[in-house]
């Protein structure tokens, strides 16, 4: 469809020409007494929406013409679409490509490729989810694990050489020239466990050079957490690159509290003009790999099970989310498993390693490991956007309730955060950390992204024994104009678009 610059004075020129250029989207919609929350952080105020094609066109006091769609608001919250900046909703796009776990809470766009792993090459990746979208938005960072994984193969348990640094970078250019956001890491995960900073600021430079981004799920979120968030801060010095820190927490007893030193850094590093931001998810335990807790790979140091039994996660607060060679274990703990085999937990935890490695297979887990105290601080955090860190199917609730429980708890329980700041994070925040231009926000000639809701009761309904629940309160979903999602039931529209890196100019 041909750009326009559309005013709500020529809204009727614009019919014209959605008419011609999209016949497949209704004509005109009305959205009428909505309680408009733009997604800039300004106070909500009462207005109808007019939707012309994929647009918004028109705001205000607004009359129905003639054929138009009209929905009555009849006073909920009309929101941009929220754009979740750490997903991994796309596991399964291909074969479930409604995502109701994701829209179902409001999310119109995705942004993958994180941790380090995304499809590559990316460009083949567009391509076939452009020919098969999905009913959200789609954006990708490019992986340095992928990266690493296709130059060094098995042999990763090391330093790369300055030539194999090079193939990444020609790899990472080619990524960026096909749209990607920027360059991921996942410092904790191999291959990229091994590699040194020096390796990380070549490639994050080659991203810097497209106008890139940096987003990293870093070398340590536990014991060495400090040390990495100076590395990270350290690439947006070096690399001169905007850099994000992932899912911020402090996943270690021993630091809970300290949320605002945490802050303090990245403050430091933006009063520095580097652009340090975070996003972060409100859930007290975390999805990974057991292995990840293990980060010198010594499984079969007894003081190091101890260790992270005693200061990252009790074996009571380790639940099995998959393990390849006993499924019928997902969905206990490790002090249940251990009480089973009459083993102590240490044991258990390093049996349940090695028993996964021996099946070629893996042990994922659900680990309580951080404070409350120090998630409300990191989303109060002005520099914080909000992310799921979810997928469509697995054990987290995350995947299907982080939007809507930050709007329930943080806002409408604690009062942490006010309507209207909550949604900034979850939209136009969103997209100015991203570099996304043209959504986050409702105004004349934004993408029609929207979510409508009740403010009063919104709510996340998943939990770990039913993650799949779907939210309350979430009246209606739009992506680029056409709606998606209508009272708790996907309508079977599959707008999406892959959203690439906008050139610098």
């Amino acid at each position: 469809m041909k750009k326009m610059r559309v005013t709500t004075g020529k809204w009727a020129f614009a019919l014209a020409l959605s008419l011609l250029a999209a016949p497949v989207w209704a004509a005109s919609l009305l959205i009428r007494d909505a309680t408009l929350v733009d997604g800039t952080g300004a106070p909500a105020r009462r207005a109808d929406v007019r939707v012309v094609g994929d647009k918004v066109v028109a705001i205000g006091r607004l009359t129905r013409t003639t054929g138009e769609t009209v929905i009555d608001a009849q006073g909920l919250a009309l929101a941009p679409g929220f754009i979740d900046t750490h997903s991994h909703h796309n596991d399964g796009l291909e074969t479930h490509p409604d995502a109701l776990a994701a829209v179902s809470q409001g999310i119109t766009t995705i942004i993958v490729g994180q941790d380090g792993g995304s499809e590559s090459p990316l460009a083949d990746y567009f391509r076939k989810m452009e020919a098969t979208p999905a009913a959200l938005n789609i954006a990708s960072y490019s992986g340095h694990n992928s990266l690493r994984d296709k130059v060094l193969g098995d042999d990763y348990k090391r330093r790369a050489t300055p030539a194999e640094v090079a193939k990444m970078e020609r790899l990472l250019d080619a990524d960026m020239q096909a749209g990607a956001l920027g360059l991921s890491t996942g410092l904790e995960y191999d291959p990229g466990i091994y590699s040194d900073k020096s390796e990380v600021v070549a490639l994050a430079r080659v991203a810097a050079r497209h106008g890139g981004r940096y987003i990293s799920h870093m070398r340590s979120e536990d014991r060495e957490v400090w040390a990495a968030l100076d590395e990270i801060i350290a690439v947006g010095r070096e690399a001169n690159i905007p850099v994000q820190v992932s899912h911020a927490k402090l996943a270690m007893t021993d630091w809970w509290g300290q949320a605002d030193r945490f802050l303090g850094v990245l403050d430091k590093a933006r009063a520095e003009g580097i652009d340090a931001t975070l996003d972060v998810y409100p859930y007290a335990y975390w999805h990974s790999t057991l292995t990840v807790m293990w980060p010198k790979r010594d499984f079969d140091d007894r003081q190091t099970a101890e260790f992270v039994l005693e200061h990252l996660a009790p074996a009571d607060g380790l639940l099995l989310a998959k393990f390849t060679p006993d499924p019928t274990l997902v969905g206990k703990t490790v002090a249940e498993v251990a009480r089973r085999r009459g083993l102590d937990a240490p044991a258990t935890a390093m049996a349940l390693i090695h028993e996964a490695e021996a099946a070629k297979g893996s042990v994922n887990v659900i680990a309580t490991s951080m404070d409350e105290r120090d998630i409300a601080r990191f989303i109060a955090w002005p520099q914080a956007n909000i992310s799921s860190d979810g997928m469509l199917s697995n054990l987290h609730p995350r995947g299907a309730g982080a939007f809507t429980r930050v709007l329930r708890v943080y806002v409408r329980e604690r009062k942490l955060l006010t309507l209207e700041q909550a949604v900034h994070k979850m939209t136009g925040l969103s997209a100015r950390h991203m570099g996304i231009s043209q959504r986050g926000e409702i105004r004349p000639g934004a993408y029609a992204d929207l979510v409508l809701f009740d403010p009063a009761t919104v709510a996340d309904r998943a939990t770990t024994s039913d993650p799949s629940a779907l939210s309350a309160g979430i009246a209606r979903v739009w992506v680029n104009g056409n709606l998606v999602y209508r009272d708790g039931k996907s309508t079977g529209a599959h707008p999406g678009r892959v959203l690439r890196r906008e050139s610098r100019h």
